[in-house]
C-alpha cells in the first residue's frame, strides 16, 4: 500500500495588509462581472473584498487550515454565496473561468506559474502581484503605496 504525502505549502502564510488588499483591487479594476480568482488565498479576506464589489471568486490554497478559515470569514461577512475555496495545489489548478488573478507569491512561485498563466488565462485578464513581479514578463504597470502598513510593490499584467 502507498502512503500519499499530504500537500504542504511552498511558504508560510503572510497576510496581505489591508491598504495593499484594496489597492490590489483598485489596480485590477475589479467590478461585478469580474471572476477573481486568488491563487494562495489565505485567509480570503482579499476575495471577500471583491465580493462586496459584487465580483465573483475562487480561492485556492494549499492549507486546509487556511480554507477552512476563509470560508467561516466568508460566511461570516455575508458573501459565502459569491465565494469558494478550494484546497489544492496552484500548479494543478485550473483557474481559465478567471478574469482576475491576485498573487502574493514569492518570485520563483510567480515564475513557476507564469506558464499556467499565459496558457489559461484569456485576453484581456488581468493579474496583479503584491511585492513580486514575475521575471521575464515585464508588467503594464507598478504602484508602490506609500504611506503603507507596510512597504507594498503591486505589478499589474494584462494577458
Amino acid at each position: 500500500m502507498a502512503l500519499t504525502q499530504p500537500m504542504r505549502p511552498d511558504i508560510a502564510f503572510i497576510p496581505t495588509p489591508d491598504d495593499a488588499i484594496a489597492a490590489m483591487i483598485q489596480l485590477a479594476q475589479v467590478t461585478a462581472d469580474d471572476v477573481v480568482y486568488d491563487l494562495g488565498c489565505g485567509d480570503g479576506r482579499l476575495l471577500m473584498q471583491a465580493a462586496q464589489l459584487g465580483a465573483r471568486g475562487v480561492g485556492i490554497d494549499i492549507d486546509p487550515v487556511r480554507i477552512a478559515e476563509a470560508q467561516t470569514l466568508a460566511t461570516q461577512a455575508g458573501v459565502s454565496d459569491r465565494l469558494q475555496f478550494h484546497q489544492g495545489n496552484l500548479y494543478d489548478s485550473s483557474f481559465e473561468a478567471a478574469t482576475v488573478v491576485m498573487l502574493y507569491l514569492l518570485p520563483h512561485l510567480n515564475v513557476r506559474l507564469l506558464p499556467r498563466l499565459r496558457a489559461q488565462l484569456r485576453p484581456g485578464s488581468r493579474i496583479v502581484s503584491h511585492q513580486f513581479d514575475m521575471e521575464g514578463w515585464e508588467p503594464d504597470r507598478v504602484v508602490t503605496l506609500t504611506p503603507s502598513e507596510e512597504d507594498s510593490t503591486l505589478y499589474l499584467w494584462v494577458a
